[in-house]
């Protein structure tokens, strides 16, 4: 039973530093595209087309 607990203990601190590693590496990843400027977004003219009806 020792071991299953010692073997589970080493797995969550395991998961523990990945975790802050990968939130520490999103936030810079963050701070580098909020200094780039954001592509242009167009809106779609989709009020002109026409549908038939099925029936």
């Amino acid at each position: 039973m020792t071991i299953f607990l010692n073997i589970l203990f080493i797995l969550v601190i395991i998961n523990a530093v990945l975790l802050v590693f990968s939130v520490n590496r999103n936030t810079s990843k963050e701070k580098k595209t909020a200094e780039q400027p954001s592509a242009k977004v167009y809106p779609l003219n989709i009020i002109t087309t026409k549908y038939k009806k099925a029936i």
